[in-house]
């Protein structure tokens, strides 16, 4: 059986795979990959199932040694990347030999790197998953952030190596976007229409307290109209939550399942993965859509997530 061998782990690298969706109602978040098309673009590179479990790695890279050999791809943010000497690009696959190391470094680009082998990161999955979530100490592999030392399975491999890349058309569609779109929340009534204005008009900072729970926003304060309190509900991924002191919450994959704060938005599907790339000091800024946009756009994205022209062979 293949392995992966933990020489260094990085900043917080974890087995992340799709997420567990549809347990929400049990208190249980989604969790899965931050950026979820890079983890999927991964998985097609090494001829995967889509959901087959990769390692997230944020903002600094790790150490892996792969004593059999594998077939390897990165994609997401570019962490200057080195097999043995050899400099390795972001969105190819590349057939490792027996005994390499893999070492990557800090973000050049976005906040997180994803490595897809062949056959997967083999884990125990929890509720069908195997992603990790830290908080609760739940998936991955016992539930925590890789560790100098650890030792990572590979599941079984089916096919011989072959080259392929990201076509350019598609990098160039799934990049980094500053303006990220949203839909109206269901309590952006409780907003005025200046701080509406505003809240569209302005430019937030990502906080240095942002993690995979939720990204914390610096900027102009957002005020509701009059006094009004919300009896806790459940939330949706991607949901902007102003609580009292009126500095907006995106949630995130790791996300609390209900909340007590108004929604004044929610980012659309389409760009959840976006979020994902966000780095504690980037800067970002809404734009209002529909909800026929919004859907159109994630249909427009699946579409091109299951073109043939999606990856050269």
């Amino acid at each position: 059986m293949s392995t992966i061998e933990t020489q260094a782990p990085g900043l917080q690298t974890t087995v992340q795979d799709l997420g567990r969706n549809g347990f929400g109602p049990i208190g249980v978040s989604p969790s899965g990959a931050a950026d979820p098309i890079s983890l999927r673009l991964g998985n097609q590179l090494v001829a995967n199932d889509e959901n087959a479990a990769g390692l997230e790695m944020m903002l600094l890279g790790g150490t892996f040694v792969f004593p059999e050999g594998a077939i390897l791809a990165l994609t997401g943010s570019d962490f200057g990347a080195m097999l043995d000497d050899l400099r390795l690009e972001i969105g190819t696959s590349v057939e490792v030999r027996p005994g390499q190391a893999l070492r990557l470094g800090p973000t050049s680009s976005g906040a997180r790197c994803y490595l897809c082998v062949h056959g997967g990161i083999a884990v125990q999955p929890f509720l069908g998953s195997a992603s990790t979530h830290i908080l609760s100490g739940l998936g991955g592999l016992e539930g925590r952030a890789l560790q100098k030392g650890d030792v990572l399975r590979i599941g079984s491999t089916t096919e011989p190596f072959r080259k392929r890349a990201i076509a350019p058309q598609a990098a160039e569609h799934l990049s980094r976007r500053e303006v990220l779109r949203v839909t109206l929340g269901p309590q952006a009534g409780w907003f005025s229409e200046s701080s509406l204005r505003s809240f569209y008009a302005r430019t937030y900072r990502v906080g240095e307290q942002s993690n995979r729970m939720g990204l914390r926003l610096e900027g102009a304060a957002v005020t509701q109209r009059g006094a009004r309190e919300l009896i806790t509900e459940g939330v949706s991924l991607g949901a902007i939550q102003v609580p009292a002191g009126g500095s907006p919450i995106i949630l995130f994959v790791d996300q609390q399942t209900t909340g007590g704060y108004p929604k004044i938005a929610n980012v659309i599907s389409a760009d959840l993965h976006r979020l994902g790339q966000l780095r504690p000091r980037d800067e970002i800024r809404f734009e209002l859509v529909t909800f026929d946009a919004a859907r159109s756009l994630l249909t427009k994205q699946e579409t091109l997530l299951a073109s043939r022209e999606l990856i050269l062979e």
